[in-house]
């Protein structure tokens, strides 16, 4: 797809604005700030603008616990930044922190830490909209990690005999945790197994953000339309570890290098220059920008109150003994 002029513009500040999200909460985290697990996706700009960019303002998503930034670019970044700062204000009063976000309002329907536990969820979304009749349908985004999962195939099975509005889009960053992909699959291309369930798969580039917005789009045209989910596989790359914790002994700091010339951000960048969209003023006024966007809502967050100590026990299922 060809993108205007002040498309690329959009997408460069959302880009940014993205990375900024994600480099504020590693500060954080190293400053004691914030506590609790935390996975960055930073290298993950191009997919996480991609779906901002294809989605409508009726249909929903979920999350994997890589994407900080489109909570926030869907959502409202006060709320966001209160959340991971465990604050009262935050979107789940701060019980959800960085992993357990949920933004029904936006279409956000959250995610956890529990591997492929999203995709009978999300299947389940897709067939109560089909059954509304609506036109809207659910993007379920997870990790290359998920793939084996037992629940992906009783998932993509049920979407694809109930020709269900869903689009599953698998973020391949290399890596399930510590696990390299020659280790967990003999095949290279996992888009095929959409096949062996009867609907279309598609394997892109994830850092090139044209051919994720026009992949994304036409997916979910299919879905709107009534001919059932799609499967799309995003080639990508984490730079950061799997979590906080992740000492990297897996990978080598050449290989990290070496995917970072493949950088999404600074592939849009070429464009603009290119295309001269962008000059050295422009750019950094983008950037100052968006550090005042993210500084702001990180001073806002930390005036917030904590949740009182009488209230631990609200929104929470408690099952009782018998």
């Amino acid at each position: 797809m060809k993108l205007s002029d002040n498309q690329l513009l959009t997408i460069y500040r959302e880009m940014n604005l993205v990375r900024a999200v994600e480099e504020r909460i590693d500060q954080l985290i190293s400053q004691g700030e914030i506590t609790g697990t935390t996975h960055l996706g930073i290298g993950h700009e191009a997919i996480i603008v991609g779906i901002n960019q294809a989605l409508k303002k009726t249909d929903y998503f979920n999350l994997t616990h890589r994407m900080h930034g489109l909570t926030v670019l869907r959502g409202d970044i006060n709320k966001f930044f209160a959340e991971i700062h465990g604050r009262e204000e935050g979107y789940c009063k701060g019980r959800g922190g960085s992993t357990h976000m949920i933004d029904m309002e936006h279409g956000n329907v959250g995610c956890n830490g529990i591997i492929g536990s999203a995709i009978p969820v999300n299947v389940g979304m897709a067939l109560a909209l089909k059954m509304k009749k609506t036109k809207d349908i659910i993007l379920c985004s997870f990790g290359d990690g998920t793939l084996n999962e037992g629940a992906v195939h009783e998932g993509f099975n049920l979407a694809a005999i109930w020709d269900l509005p869903i689009v599953f889009l698998c973020e391949n960053n290399q890596y399930a945790m510590s696990t390299p992909l020659k280790d967990a699959f003999k095949i290279e291309d996992f888009s095929i197994r959409a096949q062996s369930y009867g609907f279309p798969g598609y394997r892109i580039d994830g850092n090139k953000v044209e051919e994720v917005i026009d992949t994304l789009e036409s997916a979910m045209e299919h879905a709107r339309s009534g001919k059932g989910p799609v499967f799309i596989v995003a080639e990508t790359y984490r730079y950061k570890g799997h979590s906080k914790s992740d000492m990297q002994k897996y990978r080598t700091k050449e290989e990290v290098k070496e995917w970072m010339k493949s950088d999404p951000i600074l592939y849009v960048e070429s464009i603009l220059n290119e295309k001269k969209l962008i000059t050295a003023e422009k750019k950094e006024a983008i950037l100052s920008s968006v550090k005042k966007e993210v500084e702001d809502a990180v001073q806002y967050a930390q005036a917030c109150a904590f949740p009182s100590k009488d209230t631990l026990l609200d929104y929470v299922f408690i099952e009782p003994v018998c």
